[in-house]
């Protein structure tokens, strides 16, 4: 367990395994905190941010050492979202974003030339991989694909009108979902993925949100050209399964938890600098910083024990795809991002105006729209209802211990 160093960390802990990690997380947070009011008003890329995380080599650590990168574990990658979104929720994201990608192709790029070329300039270059994943009238709905894969021998190409790709005009790379053929049901899907040399985007919708403004998630018209090489052969079904499902829910969950932290350590603040101002006097916004405080530390405790969990299965694919793994997991997301939002608020109230005004230092107006994109980031309602289907045709437990 690393416990935080400064205000911003004090109230709470998150595992890691590398301290040289930290250092170098602390280092983008520095760069990402003084930017992140004009990246939240301009709704602009954090280009300070990604340009400190290039320098201090974050971006390929989930690469293997084989090929160029660093092994990283997952919980290496969520202590570095959680300290990176304490200070700019939009970099946090990018950066959690970028590493679910990453976690989608490296176990399923060995023996596909193409691919591990591509993961060795993720390491060597830095490279920035956007997603898309949603598309069309399928809209949010990631297991369906409307444009096809086409094929004139051993090159391809895919037109794709995507709704949203975070930072695309930005990213190095895209992942996009598609139809493995013209022929294929929507549900019959393959990942693939391109670089910037060899796709255009044309812009299709703007992006104009409450919070998380810096992420620049546009819609665009995707023309994609490239090699059979450019398809990960593994379905995307498993895929979605291993390894979209649970980085991304414990990868962004971090942001959350690191956005919820920073709202707190700013509720500190506010009590310690209303306490001295009243003569030791227990202002009354205290008992909401005790119940945002103990909200926080059960966020971090849920991503804690997912990660766990999630490490221990990490190579074996039966268990990760297995239901009692799925519904851990979905229910993981569910809870981080109702309980990130709960503790912003109390750390709002505890706060009190000066919280809710946008002019004070004490302001948590912007964690407040960021964390809103949480319940809505693949809709709770739509992750509740994929699961009901399994969840009626499951045994209830006979039994508390075991």
């Amino acid at each position: 367990m690393i416990t935080s160093t400064n205000a911003a960390h004090s109230a709470a802990t998150i595992p890691s395994r590398s301290g040289d990690f930290t250092a170098r997380a602390e280092a983008v947070a520095k760069v990402a905190a003084a930017a992140a009011t004009s990246v939240d008003r301009d709704s602009r890329f954090p280009t300070e941010a990604f340009d400190e995380i290039r320098r201090q080599g974050l971006l390929g650590i989930l690469v293997p050492e084989a090929l160029g990168g660093e092994g990283a574990s997952p919980s290496d990658v969520i202590d570095i979202c959680y300290r990176i979104a304490q200070s700019c929720g939009s970099t946090g994201l990018i950066y959690a974003m970028h590493q679910v990608k990453a976690a989608c192709i490296l176990p399923y790029a060995d023996g596909n030339p193409t691919l591990e070329a591509i993961v060795r300039r993720l390491a060597k270059d830095q490279l920035l991989l956007a997603s898309s994943t949603t598309e069309g009238l399928a809209g949010a709905n990631i297991r369906e694909s409307e444009a096809p894969i086409e094929y004139a021998g051993d090159q391809i190409s895919l037109v794709r009108k995507a709704t949203c790709i975070s930072y695309g005009l930005e990213a190095d790379g895209i992942v996009t979902t598609a139809r493995r053929s013209e022929n294929s049901a929507p549900s019959d899907q393959v990942l693939a993925v391109f670089l910037k040399s060899s796709y255009t985007l044309d812009p299709s919708h703007s992006w104009d949100t409450l919070g998380m403004r810096g992420t620049r998630s546009e819609g665009f018209m995707l023309r994609a050209k490239g090699v059979v090489g450019n398809i990960v052969a593994t379905p995307y079904e498993k895929i979605h399964l291993r390894s979209m499902v649970p980085s991304a829910h414990l990868f962004w969950g971090a942001v959350w938890a690191g956005i919820a932290a920073s709202a707190v350590a700013r509720g500190q603040a506010f009590i310690r600098s209303a306490s001295r101002h009243s003569n030791g006097k227990v202002p009354p916004g205290a008992a909401h910083l005790t119940s945002a405080a103990a909200s926080l530390h059960t966020l971090l405790g849920l991503l804690a024990r997912a990660a766990r969990k999630y490490e221990l299965a990490i190579d074996d694919a039966d268990a990760l795809q297995s239901l009692e793994f799925q519904t851990m997991i979905t229910l993981t997301k569910i809870e981080a991002s109702e309980l990130a939002l709960a503790t912003v608020l109390r750390a709002m109230r505890a706060c009190g105006l000066a919280g809710y005004r946008n002019d004070s230092e004490f302001s948590i107006a912007r964690h407040l729209r960021d964390v809103l994109s949480s319940p809505i980031m693949i809709n709770n309602d739509r992750v509740l209802g994929n699961l009901g289907g399994p969840t009626l045709m499951t045994p209830l437990p006979r039994t508390i211990m075991r």
